[in-house]
C-alpha cells in the first residue's frame, strides 16, 4: 500500500473540521487541523423569521484550514467533502441566490403539505423509498417554489456539492446526498424525471450524478494559489452518515449501526433496497451507501435533545460541564422515558419544557434538574435505538449480532451502555470521527493509497481506530 495524505472537509450540524488524514502500512491516522463551529443564523423575511445556515463564514474556515493542512503535510493527494444532508443552495449563471435555508426552518411544514396535495406519501415511497420527514429537500423545494423563489435558481447544489463546486467550479451531484432529497429513483439511481414533473420541478435545477470517489477536478486557480498547491477534488460519500458507515471498524456483515451525532441514523447495510409496505409504514427510508450500497435506516433525533437542552439552560444563566452532568446522570437509579422523536422536539427552542411536557403526557415523572434531564433524554435515546435496531433486521432480513456506535455520541458510556442493556447486544463505541475516517478512505483509495472493497477499508479502520465495547447487562 502507498502512504500519503488527504484532506478531509467534513461538516456538522453543529461545528465543522478539516482534517489530515495520513494512510501507511494498512493504518490511518487523523489530525483535526482546523475546527470551526456551525451557527445558524435567524433574519427577518417579510412577515416571518427565517432560519439559515452561514455557509460563506463555513467556507471561509475551510480555506484557513487547507492553508494549514498543506503547510502541515507538505503534500495532499486529494480533499474531498462531506456534510448533513437535504439542505442545498440555489444559484443563477453560478453565483449563490442566499445562505441556504436550515432544514429547521418551519417553512418545510407548507412544503411537505403542499407537496402531499399533489402526490401521495405512499406513491412517493414507491419512487423514493425514503421515510416520510419534514426536513427532506423535496419539501424544501415545494416551499421554494410555491414562494416564487424557485424561478430565479437555474441550478440546486446539495451542500458538499456546494462546497465543491466553490473548491472547482464543477457542479456535479453526488449519489449518496442526492438520495435524501426524495428525487432519486431507487432503484436506478437517476434522477426520478416523472416525480420531477409531477413536483413541478425543473429537470434542469439538478445536475449530472456521481459516485462516490470520482474525481471532479482541481483546484480553481487562485484558490490554489491562495492555498499553496494544486490539489485534486474527489466526491466521498458526501452525505456524512454514507461516509460514517464506511468509517466503521466492522467484521462482516452482521453489524447494525447508530451514527450518533446531532441525528442518530440507526439502520442496516444492504446490497438493495427494502421497499416493503411494512418499512413504510415504520417509516425506514433508502438512503444510498457508497459502492452501491444501501443504508437502511430510520432518524432518531440523536444528541440535538441534550444539546439544545444544555443550550437553553446555559442562555438561563447556568453553567453546564457536560462531563460532570453525564456523570451525575449516570449515577441515578434510573429515569423517565419519552418519545425521543417526537415532532414537537425537531425545532429550536426551550428543549427541557418540552421534554417535561412529553413525559407528563405518557404518565412519567417529570424530571425536575438538568441531570434528571440528561438521564431521561438517554434512557429515551437507548429505547429508539434498540427498536429501530430490531425493526431494521426484521423487515431487512439481516441477522445483527453486534451494533456499532460511532460519531459523538460513542463518547457518552451512558448512552453506549444503556443501549446495549436494551439491545440485548454487544455495542462498540468509536471512532468518533467516523464520518472523516469514512472520507478520507474513500478518496484516498480514489487517488490508488489503499484499494479493494469496503470490508478491506473496514479492516484498516479496525486496525487504527480505538474503540470501546460495552456487553448488555443482564440485572
Amino acid at each position: 500500500m502507498r502512504s500519503g495524505s488527504v484532506a478531509a472537509i467534513d461538516l456538522g450540524a453543529t461545528s465543522g473540521r478539516v482534517v489530515v488524514g495520513r494512510v501507511a502500512d494498512a493504518a490511518v491516522r487523523l489530525q483535526i487541523v482546523q475546527r470551526f463551529e456551525n451557527n445558524p443564523v435567524r433574519h427577518w423575511e417579510g412577515t416571518t423569521e427565517a432560519l439559515h445556515w452561514n455557509l460563506l463564514e463555513q467556507y471561509r474556515s475551510i480555506r484557513i484550514g487547507l492553508r494549514a493542512a498543506l503547510r502541515q503535510e507538505g503534500e495532499l493527494h486529494s480533499i474531498a467533502v462531506d456534510s448533513w444532508g437535504v439542505d442545498y443552495g440555489l444559484l443563477r449563471d453560478g453565483a449563490l441566490l442566499g445562505n441556504p435555508y436550515h432544514y429547521r426552518d418551519e417553512r418545510t411544514a407548507r412544503g411537505m403539505r403542499a407537496t402531499h396535495e399533489l402526490i401521495s406519501p405512499e406513491a412517493l415511497y414507491a419512487v423514493s423509498g425514503l421515510q416520510v420527514i419534514p426536513i427532506n429537500s423535496l419539501y424544501q423545494l415545494a416551499d421554494d417554489r410555491l414562494a416564487g423563489r424557485l424561478a430565479a435558481g437555474d441550478c440546486a447544489l446539495l451542500i458538499p456539492d456546494l462546497i465543491t463546486y466553490w473548491l472547482t467550479g464543477r457542479l456535479v451531484a453526488e449519489r449518496t446526498n442526492a438520495s435524501t432529497t426524495g428525487l432519486l429513483d431507487v432503484r436506478t439511481r437517476e434522477w426520478a424525471t416523472d416525480l420531477l414533473e409531477r413536483l413541478s420541478l425543473p429537470r434542469d435545477l439538478f445536475p449530472e450524478l456521481v459516485e462516490a470517489g470520482t474525481p471532479v477536478g482541481a483546484l480553481l486557480p487562485g484558490l490554489a494559489e491562495e492555498i499553496g498547491a494544486q490539489i485534486p477534488v474527489h466526491t466521498v460519500g458526501s452525505h456524512d452518515t454514507a461516509s460514517a458507515v464506511v468509517g466503521l471498524p466492522a467484521v462482516g456483515d452482521d453489524f447494525a449501526y447508530v451514527s450518533c451525532g446531532t441525528w442518530a441514523l440507526v439502520g442496516v447495510e444492504t446490497e438493495h433496497p427494502v421497499l416493503t409496505d411494512a418499512g413504510r409504514r415504520e417509516n425506514f427510508t433508502n438512503e444510498g451507501g457508497v459502492d452501491g450500497r444501501t443504508r437502511y435506516l430510520k432518524n432518531i433525533m440523536g444528541l440535538w435533545l441534550q444539546s439544545e437542552s444544555i443550550r437553553t439552560w446555559e442562555h438561563a444563566g447556568r453553567q453546564i460541564d457536560l462531563t460532570a452532568l453525564l456523570a451525575e446522570a449516570a449515577a441515578l437509579p434510573g429515569g423517565a422515558h419519552f418519545d425521543a422523536n417526537d415532532p414537537r422536539l425537531l425545532a429550536p427552542g426551550d428543549m427541557p419544557a418540552r421534554i417535561a411536557q412529553c413525559c407528563a403526557e405518557a404518565g412519567q415523572p417529570v424530571p425536575q434538574t438538568p441531570a434528571q434531564f440528561v438521564r431521561a433524554i438517554n434512557e429515551s435515546l437507548a429505547d429508539a435505538f434498540a427498536a429501530a435496531v430490531h425493526a431494521a433486521a426484521a423487515l431487512s432480513g439481516k441477522e445483527v449480532r453486534v451494533v456499532h456506535i460511532a460519531g459523538g455520541g460513542s463518547q457518552n458510556a451512558l448512552l453506549c451502555q444503556l443501549a446495549a442493556d436494551r439491545l440485548g447486544l454487544p455495542v462498540i463505541a468509536g471512532p468518533v470521527e467516523a464520518t472523516a475516517m469514512g472520507n478520507v478512505l474513500v478518496q484516498a483509495r480514489a487517488t490508488g493509497l489503499p484499494s479493494g472493497s469496503l470490508d478491506s477499508l473496514r479492516a484498516i479502520v479496525a486496525a487504527s481506530a480505538p474503540t470501546r465495547r460495552f456487553e448488555p447487562r443482564t440485572h
